[in-house]
C-alpha cells in the first residue's frame, strides 16, 4: 500500500476533519444514560482551544503532560492537543496505586497533569510533595475542592486559550515534525520498573495506515472503546479510527460495558481476550444451568455452526442443507448472542496477550468473527494481525504493511518498521538491548512463520522454564489449557530448575461459589473456599483433565489455591497481566511447600 507522509497527528486530523467535518467523531453517554456527541469540526476547534489553553499555562515544544484517566471523551480531546503543539502525552491507568502514579509523573519530569475526578486528585494530593514539578492538575470531570487551588476544572482550562491568539497555536504545530516524541508509554513492569516507550507522531501515524490497510474498515463504521488509552493499544485503535473518520463511543465504565455495548452497536473494536473469555464462560454457565432441551438445542446449534465455520476456514461452499441448518441455529441461538454486542459487528480484535483458540472457535461458530493480532509497547502496540478474509485461530497473522518480520537463530521473533519506537525514556541501556542498530526489535516472543507468512506464537523467550531435567517448557501453552476450567481463574507456572511443574492457582469468583452453595458447602467468601478440601478436589480433577491434554513433562504435579492476584495487592499490572517477581516473592512459602524437600 502507499503511505501518506503526515507532518505529524496534527496533520493527520486536519485531513480527517476536511473530508469528514460535519460528521460525528465522538460518542459518549451521560450520566443519566443520554447519548452525546461531537463531529469532527467540532471536536478540532475543541483541540486548538485546548492547545492554546496549555499554551497559556506554559507548555513548550518537548514538554510532559499525564493524563491519569480512564478513557473518554475529553482523554483524546487533551492528547490530541498536547501532541498538535509539539507537547508530549504521558498516560496513567485510573487503577494505579498512588506511588505508581509517583513513579510515572516523576521519571517522566511531567509538568501538569490531567485527572479525571476527584478519586484521582486524591491520589495526587497524596503524593504531592513528591511530584514538585507539577504546577497545575485539570480535572476532567466536576469542580475542584475550594481547598484545593492547585487544581481547575476543564471548561476554567478550556477558558484559558482565549488569551493566546491562533498565530502563537499555529506556528508550534507548525514546528512539530515527524520524529518529534507525540507519547511516552510505560510498560507494564512485570519482572521491573515501567519503561517509557517513546513513541513519534511518525510511528502514531504510520501505524494508524498499517492497520487500515490490514482490517475491512468501511465508510461509515462506528467503533466501541472501552480498553484504557493509558495503553497504546487503545490509542492506536483511536488513532486509526481518527485517521479513518470513524465515529467512536466510549463506554461509561466496565460495569456498564454490557449495557454500553449493546447500545453503541459498533462494527468494530478491539478488546483482550479477558473479555471474550468472561463473555464465552457466562454464555456456557448459563447454558449448562438450563440444561435439557435448551442445552441440547444450543450444542446442535454450535455444531452447525462449527461446520459452516470450517466452510469458512476452508474457502469451500457451504451444502445446502447445511445452510438451512444454519439459518435455523442462527434464528433460535445465535442472533442472540450477535444482539448482545449490537447487531452490527462485523469483526472484533483481540490482543495484548493470547487468546485461547477454542474461544475463537465458539465465538466463530456463533458469527462473531475474532481476529487475534499482536503488538507490544515498543512497536506502537501493532505488528500482526489475521485478516478479516484470511485467518487462522491459534496464530496471529500476517505483519501490517510497512513491517518486516524474522526469527532469530534462539527462536525470537524480531520485528522492524517505522511503528518501532524512538527509544525508552532516560534508558539508553535498555534501549541498546532491546534495539538493534540496524532497527530490528527484540519482541521476547518465540514464533514460528510459514510459507504464506502467517505467525504462531510459541512462548515468551523469558518465561521460558529449564526444569532440572533439562526440558525448555513455554508456561503460556499450558496456562491456556488449565484456563479452559470454567473453576478456575488465573494460572501461575512454576518449576524452573524444579524436577516438575507445580501452580499457584485462583478460583473463579463466580462459578465456585454457585458450586459450593449447590453442595452445601458452608463459606463467606473466596477465601475460605480455597482452603475447603472439597474445593480443593474439584480443581484437582480440572487439572487431572487438563493434564490428559499435555505430555507429561508439562502436566501440573501439585499445585496451591491462593487469593486472587489483583491490581490492588499488587499482583497484576494495570494491563491485567501477572507480576512475576511479585508473585514468587508474595508466595515463596505457598511455592516451598509444592517441592517438600527442597
Amino acid at each position: 500500500m502507499e503511505f501518506i507522509d503526515f507532518k505529524n497527528t496534527f496533520d493527520m486530523l486536519t485531513r480527517t476533519v476536511s473530508r469528514h467535518g460535519d460528521s460525528a467523531a465522538f460518542k459518549w453517554f451521560t450520566d443519566d444514560g443520554q447519548t452525546e456527541q461531537a463531529s469532527w469540526d467540532e471536536f478540532y476547534a475543541q483541540v486548538r482551544q485546548a492547545a492554546k489553553s496549555l499554551i497559556h499555562l506554559g507548555i513548550h515544544k518537548d514538554d510532559k503532560v499525564t493524563i491519569l484517566s480512564y478513557s473518554n471523551y475529553r482523554w483524546v480531546l487533551t492528547d490530541c492537543a498536547v501532541t498538535a503543539i509539539g507537547a508530549c502525552t504521558v498516560g496513567i491507568y485510573h487503577s494505579n496505586l498512588p506511588d505508581d502514579c509517583q513513579y510515572i509523573i516523576e521519571h517522566s519530569d511531567s509538568a501538569l497533569v490531567f485527572a479525571e475526578d476527584q478519586t484521582q486528585l486524591t491520589k495526587l494530593m497524596q503524593i504531592r510533595d513528591h511530584i514538585p514539578a507539577v504546577r497545575q492538575v485539570v480535572l476532567l470531570k466536576g469542580d475542584p475542592p475550594a481547598d484545593a487551588p492547585w487544581a481547575m476544572s476543564y471548561d476554567q482550562f478550556m477558558a484559558l486559550g482565549d488569551q493566546v491568539d491562533d498565530v502563537r497555536f499555529e506556528q508550534m504545530a507548525a514546528a512539530v515534525t515527524p520524529q518529534d516524541v507525540a507519547g511516552l508509554v510505560y510498560t507494564s513492569g512485570t519482572t521491573g520498573v515501567p519503561k517509557g516507550a517513546m513513541l513519534t507522531h511518525d510511528n502514531i501515524c504510520f501505524t494508524a495506515q498499517s492497520v487500515y490497510g490490514s482490517a475491512k474498515i468501511e465508510d461509515g463504521d462506528e467503533v466501541f472503546l472501552f480498553l484504557p488509552l493509558a495503553h497504546v493499544f487503545a490509542r492506536t485503535c483511536t488513532y486509526t479510527s481518527l485517521m479513518v473518520g470513524s465515529a467512536t463511543t466510549f463506554t461509561r465504565s466496565i460495569d456498564t460495558l454490557a449495557e454500553d455495548l449493546k447500545r453503541a452497536q459498533p462494527h468494530w473494536f478491539a478488546s483482550v481476550p479477558r473479555i471474550y473469555e468472561k463473555i464465552y464462560a457466562k454464555i456456557r454457565n448459563g447454558v449448562e444451568e438450563k440444561g435439557g432441551l435448551a442445552k441440547k438445542l444450543f450444542d446442535w446449534a454450535m455444531s452447525v455452526g462449527q461446520q459452516v465455520g470450517q466452510c469458512k476456514l476452508d474457502k469451500q461452499p457451504i451444502p445446502a442443507v447445511l445452510a438451512i441448518q444454519h439459518k435455523i441455529a442462527d434464528k433460535l441461538i445465535f442472533s442472540k448472542i450477535q444482539a448482545a454486542f449490537g447487531g452490527r459487528l462485523r469483526w472484533c480484535i483481540s490482543g495484548a496477550a493470547p487468546l485461547d483458540p477454542t474461544i475463537a472457535q465458539f465465538f466463530h461458530a456463533a458469527g462473531i468473527l475474532i481476529l487475534e493480532g499482536l503488538g507490544m509497547t515498543e512497536n506502537t502496540s501493532f505488528s500482526h494481525v489475521n485478516r478479516y478474509d484470511d485467518y487462522r485461530f491459534g496464530w496471529v497473522g500476517r505483519p501490517g504493511p510497512g513491517v518486516a518480520q524474522r526469527i532469530d537463530d534462539t527462536g525470537e521473533l524480531l520485528v522492524r518498521g517505522r511503528n518501532v519506537m524512538k527509544g525508552y525514556y532516560k534508558m539508553p541501556e535498555a534501549t541498546a538491548r532491546d534495539i538493534s542498530r540496524d532497527g530490528w526489535l527484540h519482541t521476547g516472543d518465540l514464533g514460528q512463520i510459514d510459507d504464506a507468512d502467517f505467525l504462531k506464537i510459541t512462548g515468551r523467550a523469558k518465561d521460558i522454564i529449564i526444569t532440572a531435567g533439562g526440558k525448555n517448557i513455554a508456561p503460556a501453552r499450558i496456562e491456556a489449557v488449565i484456563c479452559e476450567s470454567k473453576y478456575i481463574n488465573q494460572v501461575f507456572i512454576v518449576g524452573d530448575r524444579q524436577k516438575y511443574l507445580t501452580a499457584l492457582l485462583t478460583v473463579d469468583i463466580e462459578t465456585v461459589p454457585a458450586y459450593a452453595q449447590k453442595q452445601g458447602i458452608a463459606f463467606s467468601d473466596a477465601d475460605d473456599l480455597i482452603k475447603h478440601d472439597d474445593i480443593k478436589t474439584l480443581i484437582q480433577a480440572e487439572i487431572d483433565a487438563a493434564n490428559a491434554k499435555l505430555p507429561s513433562y508439562e502436566t501440573i504435579k501439585t499445585f496451591s489455591l491462593v487469593p486472587e492476584f489483583t491490581i490492588q495487592n499488587g499482583l497484576l499490572t494495570p494491563t491485567m497481566k501477572i507480576k512475576k517477581n511479585k508473585v514468587m516473592q508474595t508466595h515463596q512459602d505457598d511455592i516451598k511447600a509444592l517441592y517438600p524437600g527442597k
